[in-house]
């Protein structure tokens, strides 16, 4: 295996894909999707990855059923509930990028709650995007910019997003067969390989993130400079 990417980042697609094949509700590709979550993350952090981020629900999907929302708010609080000391014991520290305020204020309480109890964690970092929209984030940044009054870097404006703590993602992985990024890091993935699996996410396996990984070993990343013998 060659280079281990610094930040893997996940677009977790085709949960609820994964349970109307089985026939099973949506809900219960969601449950699944939790689980692997949970496991793909712990995976990635024993590889030696400094930070994982997952999308794992965008602003666009605030817009669906009052039932699926209802659902996936339960596995968040169940989440936040159940995970935070393990990920505390394990020594990582969680984050959580995106508008939080569209959320529940109980799912907000248990994201402060979690923050807190693994803001020592010097492992590595799980960062997950909830009510997270690249667009939104991008004009809150320049919002942010002009409010400074003052023109700001590439580098400058960067700090100014949710995601400015972190290095840019090296590695971009989207399961459930479609290629496209879904309003995803667009700004911080401009030199990101990209990864497709056609797998659906509850079915993404550690074998198939570590073929993600061996693949992103053998890119070539220049970053638009022309390579050197």
């Amino acid at each position: 295996m060659g280079e281990l990417p610094r930040h893997v980042a996940v677009i977790m697609d085709g949960n609820g894909r994964w349970a109307q094949k089985r026939l099973l509700p949506r809900s219960a590709g969601h449950a699944a999707g939790l689980k692997r979550m949970i496991a793909l993350s712990e995976y990635l952090f024993r590889r030696g990855v400094e930070v994982v981020t997952l999308y794992a629900l965008s602003q666009e999907n605030l817009s669906r059923s009052e039932e699926e929302l209802s659902a996936l708010f339960a596995l968040f609080r169940q989440y936040f509930a159940g995970s935070v000391e393990r990920l505390a014991k394990n020594d990582l520290r969680l984050d959580v990028i995106g508008d939080t305020s569209l959320l529940p204020e109980d799912i907000l309480s248990l994201i402060e709650s979690g923050k807190e109890r693994t803001k020592e964690g010097g492992r590595g970092t799980l960062v997950l995007a909830i009510a997270y929209g690249a667009r939104q984030d991008i004009v809150s940044a320049v919002n942010r910019a002009v409010r400074a009054g003052k023109e700001v870097t590439e580098g400058e404006f960067s700090a100014l997003l949710s995601t400015g703590a972190y290095p840019p993602p090296d590695l971009l992985v989207r399961t459930g067969k479609e290629k496209r990024l879904s309003n995803f890091l667009l700004f911080e993935s401009a030199y990101a390989e990209l990864y497709f699996s056609d797998k659906m996410f509850p079915d993404f396996s550690d074998a198939d993130m570590e073929r993600a990984l061996g693949d992103y070993a053998t890119r070539d990343r220049r970053y638009g400079k022309v390579k050197t013998q």
